[in-house]
């Protein structure tokens, strides 16, 4: 069995959705010290909706195909849907991981949530 689905391989050789939105509604960067993988999340909101969402990624294969699937599964997408997006279901849409690279898929998860919290924070002020 190959280490890596089609499916991975396509989205770390193709990825979507990257690059920056300078006027942000969201932005959200979390990172692995341990691996070394930093993602940064920018998404752009309108009414409630997820209207665009970019990445940056650095880091290995899993962590941009996680990135990347993480973004296409919640484009167009309510934040309220968006924040329940969990790292189990970017990895079933991905086809699967192996299991010393499923921190991929949870960075993913957490920089969606990382920045939903900074939109929240944003309409506070």
């Amino acid at each position: 069995m190959a280490l890596y689905s089609e499916k991975v391989m396509d989205h770390f050789r193709n990825p979507r959705n990257v690059g920056v939105i300078e006027d942000a509604d969201a932005v959200g960067e979390v990172g692995n010290a341990k691996c070394g993988d930093i993602m940064k999340m920018y998404m752009k909101i309108d009414d409630g909706i997820i209207t665009d969402v970019k990445f940056e990624t650095f880091g290995c294969g899993s962590a941009i195909a996680s990135s990347s699937m993480a973004t296409e599964l919640i484009k167009g997408k309510p934040l309220t849907e968006a924040m329940q997006l969990t790292n189990k279901a970017v990895t079933e849409a991905l086809d699967g991981l192996p299991a010393h690279k499923i921190h991929c898929s949870v960075l993913a998860e957490e920089a969606i949530k990382s920045a939903l919290e900074d939109y929240e924070n944003r309409k506070k002020q």
